[in-house]
């Protein structure tokens, strides 16, 4: 850091794994900047809010306000300069943001997997006939009954720990968990199953950690662009398009992942019924050509707008 350099206040939800993502972003800036690990907690403090997702742990987040309950509280802090950037689950940011405020920065993604835990069955397919799965998110629960219509749900809240010791209390049978984040945890040990993509399409930005800024914050910009990884970016760029342009919300359930190789991108979106009798499926690959962004995003949207045209009225679509 440069003697014209301030400290970066980094703003985050309380949670182990938001924790582990704060302590991420807080290690790689050091990293870029030169700064000794014992003056990274003076130099990137690390700021602790609590969110009205982490208090609202007891109904569907549709019912509680929708996906921005994990990031109003965070983003207000930002819009009034009590921090300098803000560290997100970018699944759990919603497509419509603050119009002062800008994901400046995408860390490279990790697993984007759905991870199956249980402690009686190996497989989603082994668990007996009318078992309890345990989890907040339509869209497993639309997943799960395309391949086990007998199934039954609870609802499944709370962080990581919360809802392992949940299962382990035989709350449900089985629970799914975003593999990424037990990994980041040092928790992969309790995944009983990885769900590969061609089963289980993840949720759009899975497995990816965004860092939002004051839109006219160049300095900071400027000083995040060692962390930033473009084809995440791009990748999870296409996917959060593909969601807008559905009107994507907690009550719809929508899958989508968008893969990158050399200058191709191979998306895939589908969106669901609650109960998962009926999907609607839409593939691509595409050129990035010379404004990749641009392309994926345009994908993204086309996609989006084809499903949402051909399902009409079958879906439930709710604007947040």
């Amino acid at each position: 850091m440069s003697a014209d350099q301030k400290a970066l206040k980094i703003g985050t939800r309380g949670s182990p794994l938001a924790l582990y993502q704060a302590r991420l972003v807080q290690r790689l800036l050091g990293e870029a900047e030169n700064i000794a690990v014992e003056d990274r907690d003076i130099v990137f403090p690390i700021i602790v809010l609590k969110t009205s997702g982490d208090r609202l742990t007891d109904r569907a987040l549709i019912e509680a306000g929708g996906k921005g309950l994990f990031t109003k509280e965070l983003e207000e802090a930002l819009h009034d300069e009590r921090i300098d950037l803000a560290v997100h689950s970018m699944k759990d940011v919603p497509t419509n943001g603050h119009a002062d405020l800008d994901i400046s920065t995408v860390l490279k993604r990790a697993d984007v997997r759905d991870a199956f835990i249980s402690l009686t069955a190996k497989t989603l397919n082994d668990l007996p006939i009318g078992a309890t799965l345990g989890t907040a998110s339509i869209r497993r629960q639309a997943q799960a009954l395309r391949v086990r219509p007998d199934l039954k749900f609870t609802l499944l809240r709370g962080n990581v720990g919360t809802r392992l010791k949940k299962l382990a209390r035989g709350e449900c049978d089985a629970t799914f968990l975003a593999a990424a984040g037990l990994q980041r945890l040092d928790q992969a040990d309790k995944i009983t199953d990885l769900i590969e993509t061609t089963t289980m399409l993840p949720a759009p930005a899975q497995g990816a950690i965004g860092i939002e800024i004051r839109k006219p914050d160049a300095a900071t910009r400027k000083r995040l662009d060692p962390l930033h990884h473009a084809n995440t970016a791009i990748a999870i760029g296409a996917e959060r398009a593909f969601l807008n342009a559905l009107d994507g919300s907690c009550r719809t359930p929508i899958a989508a992942l968008a893969e990158i190789d050399g200058d191709k991108l191979h998306f895939r979106g589908e969106v669901f019924t609650p109960g998962g009798d009926k999907n609607y499926a839409r593939s691509a690959r595409i050129s990035l050509g010379d404004t990749p962004y641009q392309a994926a995003i345009a994908t993204g949207i086309a996609l989006g707008q084809e499903i949402r045209a051909e399902a009409g009225t079958t879906i439930d679509w709710v604007v947040e």
